[in-house]
């Protein structure tokens, strides 16, 4: 499944790269993601509880930043193991982020692959999961930027 879109953030591109890049800044935007642990700058684990349709699911995640270009972009290999259940979770995201005026525009994919039972839920069950969750990422980042001024 491929999830993609855009939005703009109203700060400096490099400044949105960093908070992107900072593991710490990075989970307070994407809702569900507890216990983050650094293994060292391009490995971390943490765990990710979400609930889709009627069922909740708990992660073990482990991410890995395969690829990183300052300012412009961010690949990772995300893969998880739910807890009590058979199935795993694999995903390869990219961010890309350009220049737009006095803001910075975010691009990202994420093709993942679920198998077990949550893969069985649904492709449109999940996509619309992923798009709520693209949602609310993109409005917390901006609320980011929004508090204080964009230089620091």
């Amino acid at each position: 499944m491929n999830v993609s879109g855009e939005f703009t953030v109203n700060a400096p591109r490099d400044v949105v790269y960093k908070t992107l890049r900072d593991a710490s800044s990075f989970v307070r935007f994407v809702d569900g993601v507890q216990d983050l642990k650094e293994i060292d700058p391009t490995h971390y684990e943490a765990v990710f509880e979400t609930r889709v349709a009627y069922l909740k699911f708990k992660f073990n995640v482990t991410v890995e930043v395969t690829r990183a270009e300052e300012p412009s972009a961010i690949e990772a290999k995300i893969e998880g193991t739910p807890l009590g259940l058979v199935g795993r979770l694999t995903a390869k995201s990219i961010t890309k982020l350009e220049d737009a005026g006095n803001e910075t525009k975010v691009t990202y994919s994420v093709e993942s692959t679920l198998a077990g039972k949550l893969g069985s839920i649904g492709q449109p069950v999940l996509r619309a999961k992923a798009k709520d969750m693209e949602k609310q990422f993109a409005t917390r980042l901006r609320a980011a930027f929004a508090e204080k001024p964009a230089g620091g």
